[in-house]
């Protein structure tokens, strides 16, 4: 059947792919984010997603339970001054990619310091330096950069006193997802910067998830463009919060695919019994030989949910037999394997169902696998090989005769 592209069908096919995984004590919440989040950046009228517009951070830390959907651009940085104010309203965020820092000469001259006025000519002319910068962004009426490169403390202090937070070592990647989410353009010099060019954010806030500055997050709220979105994965663990990511992820493709086709099929083994009781029932009437092919094939389809029945704690025999026989007494291929002991074998009650083009996928690939198996003759090991290579053939071995009766 075909389902609708909204939060509750969605959701129910997102748990579906959550159940098995580690965050299932947590499924409710993770189908939740994975379904908003894919929603919040598709295009559903060309039924397409772009999962670039998504992004998954992971910070150390918390219970999986504290696992949130910020809608904005979450990025593992500090404010670079810690007496930098913590939140921002309103911010328009100037965007560099070029060092915040007087340019290194390109000659391989030196400067000779010979006295302390010399030194004090040279550091006045960078204190100019730094002045002009910042002079360049607050003209431009930013209240807040972000630099793809660090900057000296020197910079940073005059940032400080200026009055203009500053975020420095962002990475590429999370520059250009902050330019597409705030509607800024990337600026590689300061004599291109300009009003026009800056970023706009409701609100640009520093999230302390601990006691120290490495605790700390930077959340951009209330974008200009508001498709792009970031989710938060906390856990005890690194390998939690690894394992977690994998499992939004799944979630969040199979919630792709249902935007892409919304054909869905039930669950629990359903899709897999009835295909075997149809082939079954065409191989009785193939007269041919090829019977014995088409019921080892709808023997082979009742493999996935007698591993459902296993793994559930069920016998898989006696379990496996029920729900063939519900179908058939029925004529709805509706009944499935009840793993979460629920008390009915009807999948859609339940709200379990799978998308159709991956089942598809899955069994036309299966099949395939399993045809390039059998046209292997023979496997022959590398020991097999060198003994098949030294012993001599039978030309070479009527040869020597032929050269001995001579």
């Amino acid at each position: 059947r075909y389902i609708k592209n909204d939060n509750e069908e969605l959701h129910h096919a997102a748990m579906t792919a959550l159940g098995s995984k580690i965050v299932s004590s947590r499924q409710a919440q993770m189908a939740k984010i994975a379904t908003d989040a894919v929603l919040s950046v598709a295009d559903l009228e060309r039924k397409d997603v772009n999962f670039d517009l998504i992004k998954v951070e992971g910070k150390v830390g918390g219970r999986l339970e504290d696992t949130c959907l910020v809608n904005g651009i979450v990025i593992d940085k500090e404010f670079s001054h810690p007496q930098m104010p913590k939140e921002i309203k309103d911010a328009k965020i100037c965007i560099l990619t070029c060092p915040f820092e007087p340019p290194k000469p390109k000659t391989k001259h030196k400067i000779d310091i010979k006295s302390a006025e010399d030194y004090k000519k040279l550091y006045k002319y960078e204190q100019k330096y730094f002045s002009d910068m910042v002079d360049t962004m607050l003209a431009s009426g930013a209240n807040l950069a972000i630099c793809q490169w660090g900057f000296d403390d020197e910079a940073n202090h005059l940032l400080y006193q200026r009055n203009l937070p500053a975020i420095r070592w962002v990475g590429g990647v999370e520059l250009e997802l902050i330019a597409i989410a705030t509607g800024g353009r990337i600026v590689p010099r300061f004599s291109e910067l300009t009003s026009a060019k800056l970023g706009r954010a409701g609100t640009v806030r520093e999230l302390s998830l601990g006691t120290t500055d490495k605790d700390s997050m930077i959340v951009i709220e209330d974008c200009a463009n508001s498709k792009t979105v970031t989710v938060l994965v906390r856990g005890g663990n690194q390998m939690a919060v690894d394992e977690a990511k994998r499992c939004l992820h799944d979630a969040m493709c199979c919630v792709r695919n249902l935007i892409r086709d919304s054909r869905v099929v039930p669950g629990g083994g359903c899709s897999e019994i009835a295909a075997s009781i149809a082939v079954a029932d065409a191989a009785d009437k193939e007269p041919t030989v090829e019977q014995y092919s088409m019921r080892a094939f709808a023997d082979a389809l009742e493999t996935i949910p007698n591993c459902l029945s296993e793994n559930s704690g069920l016998q898989p025999l006696k379990t496996v037999a029920q729900v063939r026989n519900l179908q058939i007494s029925t004529g709805k291929p509706v009944f499935g394997v009840d793993c979460i002991a629920q008390g009915t074998n009807d999948m859609w009650k339940q709200g379990v169902y799978e998308a159709t083009a991956s089942k598809i996928e899955q069994l036309s690939l299966a099949t395939q696998v399993v045809k390039m198996i059998l046209k292997i003759d023979d496997v022959m090991s590398p020991y097999d090989y060198d003994q098949f290579h030294s012993e001599p053939t039978l030309t070479e071995t009527a040869n020597d005769y032929v050269s001995n009766v001579i």
